[in-house]
């Protein structure tokens, strides 16, 4: 049950980085969610890849290199669903970054 509440949430935070970030575009719940579950695929199975063979040059920008992996699994993620569209590096930036914020305070309420 909490998985699936998870995926709500992730789904609701994802439509709204959807009308919050230009480039970023969410069409109807149905790509939300599916879009949650590839994101949360993506981070789970690529991600920790990506991190590792990046690590070097994560250590040098002393770790900001994640956001840019951060952007990637969003790129990823709007690659594989209809209706969840990405429209460049710097939206998927700005909305991987606007994604990790709004996750870090709906976590601190819940």
């Amino acid at each position: 049950m909490g998985f699936l509440i998870h995926i709500v949430v992730s789904a609701a935070l994802l439509f709204f980085v959807g009308r919050l970030v230009y480039g970023i575009e969410v069409r109807d719940g149905k790509a939300a969610i599916f879009g949650a579950l590839m994101l949360g695929l993506a981070n789970g199975l690529v991600r920790p890849i990506l991190l590792a063979l990046t690590l070097p040059i994560t250590f040098l920008t002393l770790g900001m290199f994640v956001l840019v992996v951060n952007a990637l699994m969003l790129m990823l993620a709007a690659a594989f669903v209809d209706g969840f569209e990405v429209k460049g590096f710097w939206a998927a930036m700005w909305g991987s970054v606007a994604l990790g914020v709004i996750n870090f305070l709906v976590g601190m309420f819940l």
